[in-house]
């Protein structure tokens, strides 16, 4: 692996290096359309090193800072999704809300901050927003220099949030959005100068992928899920000592990886909420592929979450698919099953946990929670005591099988419960506890 001096060493590179292809593409069709600078707004173009990136100079009643502006037209493609994808896609995404939602109600928003923390100490350097406007996204990175440039560029921020409904990101319910909160309120603005809705597409990727993908890093989720390979890119950690490079030197070309790696992030939120959705939506477009029926724990996940957004109908197809496998995991039947008893579902939900432990060949505890659940379903739910004491007594076999460390106080508590109900059933049966 590189070192972190290798890294900047690379990325500051020569002063001309050129921008990706689709940045530059980007870049153009920015360049080829007049300035839609806001009253009052004015646009200075600066030297070859920051042109060559497309950052200008916005100076606004509040001061000035840097300002990149991309345009992608709804044809451009990125991973398996186009982005003309959105205005169809968006009107699935009323589930989270309960409200219509239209694309050009949604700003996109990705920071790239001085430290990870949500307190006075943490600057974002970077603010990435994206959003869509007459048939095209438009991408913009304000970028300050000093300290004394962030209250300009809170200034066209603030000017800019009221045209909007819904901020759209990645986490940034808990950390992005409350880190500008913190910066408004530093520079004398309101605490509630915009209440957004939030669409924050972490949650239903932690509902859908929390066991099926090694990460949930927006990074990782793009390539499994969207398509998507970075080249080359900066990781997000590596940000803010690039920033303070440039602080140190006044060399812009370490912040070009930078605002690549923001303009990719930016992009792939987009892409994230078409995928999501057509996912509500119950359509598939653009390449979009639904898990396959041997990815049945996704599928299961997949449809938990779609019965939570309102789509039962949908839900129910993902359970099917996932069910006409024979390779569901025990622990996947399990949390099927799970949600079966709790709907009243008793039918389905003793076939799956039956399922599980024959899937199981070790059992483990996948095995043994099934065992529990047939024990207690068949003592209160059909008075079969007898059944109940079978699945019972393999559930305390297998919980004994497996050694137990000094702290682990839980699986003690759980040996304990079984003894217990192993007794109670016993009795129930008319059978000595020595049996």
């Amino acid at each position: 692996m590189s070192s972190l001096r290798d890294k900047m060493n690379r990325l500051r590179g020569s002063s001309s290096a050129p921008p990706s292809e689709e940045t530059a593409a980007a870049i153009a069709a920015h360049e080829s359309q007049a300035e839609p600078a806001a009253d009052g707004d004015q646009l200075e173009t600066l030297s070859e090193e920051w042109s060559s990136m497309g950052v200008k100079l916005l100076h606004n009643e509040g001061g000035s800072f840097l300002m990149r502006r991309l345009v992608y037209p709804a044809q451009h493609k990125h991973g398996i999704h186009c982005i003309g994808e959105l205005p169809g896609a968006v009107s699935g995404l009323s589930a989270f809300h309960e409200t219509p939602v239209d694309a050009e109600q949604l700003l996109y928003l990705d920071l790239e901050t001085t430290g990870l923390g949500v307190g006075t100490g943490n600057v974002p350097f970077m603010v990435g927003l994206a959003y869509w406007s007459g048939g095209e996204l438009i991408v913009e990175q304000a970028v300050i220099r000093h300290p004394a440039e962030e209250r300009a560029m809170l200034y066209y921020l603030n000017g800019k949030l009221g045209s909007y409904r819904y901020l759209v990101s990645y986490n940034g319910k808990t950390f992005d959005w409350p880190v500008m909160q913190t910066r408004f309120i530093m520079n004398g603005y309101n605490r509630k100068l915009w209440e957004p809705l939030h669409l924050d597409f972490l949650h239903p990727s932690r509902s859908i992928w929390k066991n099926t993908l090694a990460s949930l890093r927006l990074s990782h989720v793009e390539e499994e899920r969207l398509g998507i390979e970075r080249i080359d890119d900066v990781p997000g950690s590596l940000a803010p000592q690039l920033y303070f490079q440039f602080l140190a030197d006044g060399n812009p070309e370490p912040l070009r990886g930078v605002y690549q790696h923001n303009e990719i992030d930016m992009l792939s939120l987009v892409c994230l909420s078409i995928r999501f959705g057509h996912l509500l939506n119950g359509t598939v477009e653009g390449g979009f592929r639904l898990p396959m029926p041997e990815e049945s724990e996704e599928l299961i996940r997949t449809g938990l979450w779609l019965e939570k957004m309102g789509h039962a109908d949908r839900a129910e197809c993902m359970f099917e698919a996932a069910l006409a496998s024979n390779r569901t995991a025990a622990s996947t039947l399990n949390m099927l099953a799970a949600r079966d008893k709790k709907a009243g579902n008793w039918q389905r939900a003793v076939l799956l946990w039956q399922k599980a432990l024959v899937q199981s060949v070790q059992y483990g505890t996948a095995g043994m929670n099934a065992s529990v659940e047939l024990a207690m379903y068949f003592e209160h739910k059909l008075k079969d005591y007898d059944s109940a004491l079978s699945y019972v007594t393999e559930a305390l076999e297998l919980a004994l099988s497996h050694p137990l460390g000094r702290r682990d106080a839980k699986r003690r508590d759980e040996i304990e419960g079984l003894r217990k109900r192993k007794e109670r059933l016993l009795r129930k049966t008319g059978r000595k506890l020595a049996e």
